[in-house]
């Protein structure tokens, strides 16, 4: 029996949130995200915003060259991620078998169910706009490759200042027929650059690669070009995984004007190392390996990352890690436009059977004691006497 698939993706969700809590925004074109004169990013923007070519992760400044008139709106980053879960809540009333790809998108596999793809994605799209007041788009396929990539294909054939609310069917046998017209860029696993390459040997549409021979394949791109052939096909045999990990826990920040004074760089490395940990304290996790991001004024972007011996969520650790990372890739005198922290190759805090706590252990209670504090009474109601270094003093207070 051939799976039946449905991609769900809800459209503009940021923007669609924000609708539903001011009405006025709607029809408009808005952008979520952060100030301009703040070096903002765009986080999400509204079909109409979308008609003057603005589109998510656009600094926000370019937005506002493109389309004067954009509203632009800071968000609330709360409200998307409880509304999110109620709708993969209501997925799962469907069907145990529920990935969540992001905090807008899903795949679901309703197999078991007796309706047709299509009235299936027609009864869930009205339950969403009906319940959530959400509009969505939806892929339907045998696979998860071909419900994602009809999803796309769906929403780029109505271009409007309104959401798509696409619904599209690929049956099943027609999965090669429906790639082979799209662009290679629409498969899974092809970047800009394997496109540009892809296209300099002549590979422009994704029915090119059908064509080309097993020994051309590898004699250009080895097992990923058998992999590439696969896919071309419409040949995707991968599950629907439903526990969701964390892969990565980070924390960026972009400064309103370039620093190049060392210490207002270390107090930010310490900031966003504090909220990593924090963070991986409350998901329970700890990490092997500490990333810094580093972008210089020209926007020339570095990674560096070390690996430690022992996984652990304590930010003091993190800090001192990624510090290090810092101080051998920073240059002095040079302007630094953004910096980030980041974690991965998690696994569970170690723990030992012992009728004592260790001293990592204590450490580790002191710290969820702390993060308990500070939710429920301020950031700066409790810290340590090492934290003091990174505190501002009152210019009042001064003498």
């Amino acid at each position: 029996m051939d799976r039946k698939i449905l991609h769900i993706d809800l459209d503009a969700f940021f923007c669609s949130v924000e609708e539903n809590n001011d009405p006025s925004l709607r029809d408009k074109p808005f952008a979520v995200g952060g100030r301009p004169d703040e070096r903002g990013v765009v986080a999400s923007c509204s079909y109409a915003a979308r008609l003057f070519g603005v589109h998510s992760a656009m600094a926000m400044a370019r937005a506002k060259r493109l389309c004067p008139e954009l509203i632009i709106v800071s968000g609330r980053h709360g409200d998307y991620g409880k509304i999110s879960k109620q709708v993969m809540e209501y997925f799962k009333t469907l069907t145990p078998l529920v990935e969540q790809v992001s905090i807008d998108e899903a795949f679901l596999d309703l197999s078991d169910l007796p309706e047709s793809g299509k009235n299936l994605a027609r009864s869930i799209q009205q339950y969403i706009m009906e319940h959530f007041n959400l509009p969505c788009s939806i892929g339907v396929a045998t696979n998860k490759l071909i419900a994602k990539i009809a999803t796309d294909v769906g929403k780029s054939c109505k271009r409007s200042a309104l959401p798509p609310r696409a619904i599209q069917v690929v049956l099943p046998g027609n999965e090669a027929a429906f790639l082979a017209p799209l662009p290679t860029k629409a498969l899974w696993g092809i970047g800009p650059k394997t496109a540009a390459r892809l296209s300099e040997l002549g590979i422009n549409s994704i029915g090119d690669l059908t064509q080309w021979t097993s020994e051309e394949r590898n004699k250009h791109f080895g097992k990923f070009g058998e992999d590439l052939a696969k896919r071309a096909l419409g040949i995707d045999e991968s599950k629907i995984h439903t526990s969701h990990k964390v892969k990565s826990v980070s924390n960026e920040t972009t400064f309103a004007r370039d620093i190049s004074d060392i210490q207002i760089l270390h107090e930010t490395l310490h900031k966003l190392s504090e909220s990593v940990g924090r963070r991986l304290r409350k998901k329970n996790l700890a990490r092997n390996t500490v990333r810094l991001k580093l972008r210089w004024q020209n926007f020339t972007t570095l990674t560096r990352q070390v690996t430690l011996p022992n996984p652990t969520n304590d930010d003091r650790e993190i800090y001192c890690a990624v510090k290090e990372l810092f101080n051998i890739t920073w240059q002095k005198g040079k302007q630094v436009r953004l910096l980030g922290v980041g974690v991965t190759h998690f696994s569970k805090p170690p723990s030992q059977l012992s009728l004592w706590d260790t001293p990592s252990q204590k450490d580790g209670k002191l710290l969820t004691a702390v993060d308990t504090l500070r939710e429920r009474y301020g950031k700066n109601t409790i810290m340590r006497a090492s934290d003091l270094n990174y505190i501002k003093p009152d210019k009042q207070n001064q003498k």
